[in-house]
C-alpha cells in the first residue's frame, strides 16, 4: 500500500517558532498488549534525509522493519528507550505508565531536548516538557517514525526472549499482544509474571480471576471473547 514519506516539518516549524535547537520525537509500543513492558523511544535526528522507506512501524514488513531500525542506528542523531513493566502498569494505570517510560527515555538522551514531538492527540507527559502532539506523527514526522521503528524493533525482541521462557505464549509471534494461542495458553496455563493483572482479559478467565488487580486508573479494553 503506498504512503507518504514523513517530512521534517513539525520539527521545522518548532525550530522557528519556540527556538527549540533539539527536538526528539516520541512514540511508544505494547500499549494494547496483555503482557510485556510498554515501551517509549525518543528519537532526535537533525534534519536529514531519512533512511528510504521510513514509517509508521506498524505500515511495513517485520524484514523491513528491522532493516530499518538497523540503519536508524547510525542515522539519528540520539535515540534512548524507557520502559514501564506490567507491575508499574498495573499499579499506576497506562497514562501514567506512558509517562513515566517517556520521562525514562527522554532522560536518557545526552542532551535533554528542548521540544518533544509525541504520536497521538494526547499529551501524556506534560510540564515541564515542551510538547507538540501530532496525530499520526509516526507517519508524517521523520523523529517520530523513527522512534516508531526502533522502539517496536526493540520490544519485539524483548518479547521474543520472554518467548523462549514461556513457549506456549508464542510471544516471539504475537509480542504479548492477543492472538488465539495466546488465549488458549492464558486459559490453560493462565497469566506469566509478565502478564498485566489489571487489564480486562482476566474478567474472562474463570479459573485465574482471583488474580485480578485493580488498577487506580480505567483503562478500555477489550475482553477475551
Amino acid at each position: 500500500m503506498p504512503y507518504e514519506s514523513p517530512t521534517h516539518s513539525v520539527e521545522r516549524s518548532l525550530r522557528a517558532t519556540t527556538g527549540a535547537k533539539i527536538v526528539a520525537g516520541v512514540d511508544e509500543v505494547g500499549r494494547g498488549a496483555w503482557a510485556g513492558p510498554v515501551t517509549v523511544c525518543a528519537a532526535v535526528t537533525g534534519l536529514r534525509r531519512p533512511p528510504e522507506g521510513l514509517t509508521d512501524s506498524k505500515l511495513i514488513t517485520v524484514k523491513r522493519r528491522n532493516e530499518l531500525a538497523e540503519a536508524l542506528y547510525g542515522w539519528v542523531s540520539a535515540f534512548a528507550l524507557g520502559q514501564s513493566s506490567p507491575e508499574e502498569i498495573d499499579e499506576l494505570g497506562m497514562t501514567a505508565a506512558l509517562r513515566l517510560a517517556a520521562v525514562r527515555a527522554l532522560e536518557g538522551l545526552p542532551e535533554r531536548p528542548d521540544a518533544v514531538i509525541l504520536d497521538g492527540k494526547h499529551d501524556y507527559l506534560g510540564a515541564p516538557w515542551r510538547v507538540r502532539t501530532v496525530i499520526k506523527g509516526d507517519q508524517s514526522c521523520v523523529s517520530v517514525a523513527a522512534a516508531s521503528v526502533i522502539a517496536k524493533v526493540r520490544r519485539d525482541a524483548l518479547m521474543a526472549q520472554l518467548g523462549g521462557e514461556h513457549a506456549a505464549f508464542a510471544f516471539q509471534d504475537n509480542a504479548g499482544y492477543p492472538s488465539p494461542v495466546h488465549r488458549a495458553a492464558l486459559e490453560e496455563r493462565g497469566p506469566t509474571p509478565h502478564h498485566r493483572l489489571s487489564w480486562a482479559y482476566l474478567d474472562d478467565l474463570p479459573r485465574w480471576r482471583h488474580l485480578k488487580r485493580t488498577r487506580s486508573e480505567p483503562v478500555d479494553q477489550p475482553g477475551l471473547f
